[in-house]
Parts: structure tokens; C-alpha cells; sequence
């Protein structure tokens, strides 16, 4: 699959001024309150040759998340620890506007805000990832695929990338007494040690017409004054981006104080979705 640079989405004026009236008056063009996510839902173990994975739909948002475990050398400053690496690549199929090419700025960027939250949580025990310290540790290559772009790919990728990591298994590693790798057995495996009290989560809000929404979909981004995003885990903020735009500090401590309030209820979403997956790829 191509990574892609995205163009802008062309809006008729009449609706951009619709949208932005709707906004001043607290409702969405989904009829959704400001401060609401779309429906969620999640299913796992959707690539039999990846080691996790996950389809994630927020919204007509669709984001497929696949990791692949491999063995590596740890970096020498941190001998005793695993590693994590997160790309994300978006299909040209996933919105009319998008054309082929070589990855753009955006999604590169896309792809470190997902990994810094994830690092920073606390969600993955690097040093539980250790084979042999100083020579062997579990590298996870997580690769986002956005299969529908209709807005916030960053959330959708968080939720993606997590849960096909809380799907991930490792395989079995036998040593020689020297500490020398002999056999990697891909047919006995062991789930990968995550700490879901430490679910690490995104929330993004988008400002138009001086209102913080969340969760915007595409033409509410394009829209929009500004984009910012905010990395939750448990109680701690772990990651933070500002994408676009300017924002006051008032601004910046309302998104704050709600992303903390809406990190409960998403993180809760994402529970109930685990425990009762969708039964039917949907794509």
C-alpha cells in the first residue's frame, strides 16, 4: 500500500457557512452535541499474518492497525528494553481527494503523536520485551493503514494501534547457555504484557467559530481554526500536539479538563468494544 500526500477537501461555501452556524449553536451536522464521539467499534484478529491487529471504525473513520514482532539488537541506551516503532500510511482509496505518493509531513507526524502516547503510558513494560540484555530484545512494528478518511485519523490510529497490541502474542524464543538464539517458535506464543489501567488514548478537539468540538470529522477539520490533540493515559497527560492553528490559554485548559473527562468514556468504549467485538469485517 502507498503512503499518500492528502489534498483539501473542496466545501460549497453555503455549507461551510452551515456548518459554522451549527457550530455557534451547539449542534453538528450529524446531529451530534459538540462534545461527542461518533460510534465506535472495533474488531480484532483481523490479519491472520500479523502477530495483533485490529480494524477500528469511528465513525465512516476506518483504520486498520497490524504489529509484527521481530527480534532486534537493543539500542545501547537502553540494553535491557524492547522497542516500539508506529508508521501510518494513508490508501489512495480512502477519500477522492488523496493521490499516490511518498509519505507527507502530516503523516509522519500523525504517526509519532500515536507513538509518543504510546511510549509514555506506561501501557507496554519495555523491559518485559528483553531476550537477552545488551544482544536480543522484541522490536513491535505497528503499521496504521486509513482505509477511509472522514476525520480525526489520529484518534481512530491510537485506538487501532492499542488494541491490536492488546491482541498481540509473542512467539517462543530458546537460547543456547551462551545466550545465542537457536529456534524462534511461531507455534507456541505467549500474549504480550499490557496494562490496560494504563490504556494510553487520544483526544482530539477541533476549534471553529470559537467552539471546541471533539472528534471532527473531515469537513470540520478542513474548517476549522485549529486542530489540538491530547495524549491521556489513566490520569496523566502524555503526549501533546498542536497540529494547527492558535489557541488561548483558557482554550488550552478547557481542552485539558475535557479530554481528562472524555478519556473515561472513551476508554470505557474501547473496553465494551474488546469484550464484544464486531463479528463481520466491514470495510
Amino acid at each position: 500500500m502507498l503512503s499518500v500526500t492528502q489534498g483539501r477537501e473542496v466545501i460549497p461555501k453555503l455549507k461551510q457557512e452551515a456548518l459554522r452556524k451549527m457550530a455557534t449553536q451547539g449542534v453538528r451536522i450529524d446531529n451530534r452535541p459538540l462534545n461527542a464521539y461518533r460510534n465506535l467499534s472495533i474488531r480484532v484478529g483481523v490479519l491472520r499474518t500479523a502477530d495483533g491487529s485490529s480494524l477500528v471504525s469511528l465513525g465512516d473513520t476506518k483504520v486498520m492497525a497490524g504489529v509484527k514482532v521481530d527480534v532486534g539488537k537493543p539500542f545501547e541506551d537502553t540494553p535491557d528494553e524492547g522497542a516500539l516503532i508506529v508508521n501510518l500510511e494513508i490508501s489512495p482509496t480512502a477519500s477522492p481527494d488523496v493521490e499516490p505518493g511518498p509519505p507527507d509531513e502530516n503523516a509522519v507526524e500523525m504517526a509519532r503523536v500515536v507513538d509518543r502516547a504510546i511510549r509514555h503510558s506506561g501501557f507496554i513494560d519495555f523491559k518485559s520485551l528483553s531476550i537477552v540484555t545488551g544482544k536480543h530484545a522484541w522490536f513491535l512494528w505497528v503499521d496504521l493503514y486509513v482505509l477511509n478518511h472522514d476525520g480525526n485519523i489520529i484518534d481512530a490510529s491510537t485506538i487501532a494501534a492499542v488494541t491490536a497490541l492488546a491482541s498481540t502474542s509473542l512467539p517462543k524464543v530458546e537460547l543456547d547457555p551462551s545466550g545465542n538464539i537457536l529456534r524462534i517458535d511461531r507455534t507456541s506464543r505467549s500474549p504480550l504484557k499490557v496494562n490496560m489501567d494504563r490504556m494510553p488514548l487520544t483526544i482530539t478537539h477541533a476549534k471553529m467559530e470559537n467552539m471546541l468540538i471533539v472528534d471532527p470529522t473531515r469537513e470540520e477539520e478542513e474548517l476549522s481554526d485549529g486542530i489540538y490533540v491530547i495524549g491521556i493515559s489513566g490520569s496523566n497527560i502524555v503526549a501533546i500536539q498542536k497540529v494547527t492553528g492558535a489557541f488561548t490559554t483558557d482554550e488550552i485548559n478547557s481542552m485539558i479538563s475535557n479530554s481528562l473527562n472524555q478519556y473515561q468514556r472513551l476508554r470505557e468504549a474501547v473496553m465494551a468494544a474488546l469484550q464484544n467485538p464486531v463479528s463481520e469485517l466491514k470495510l
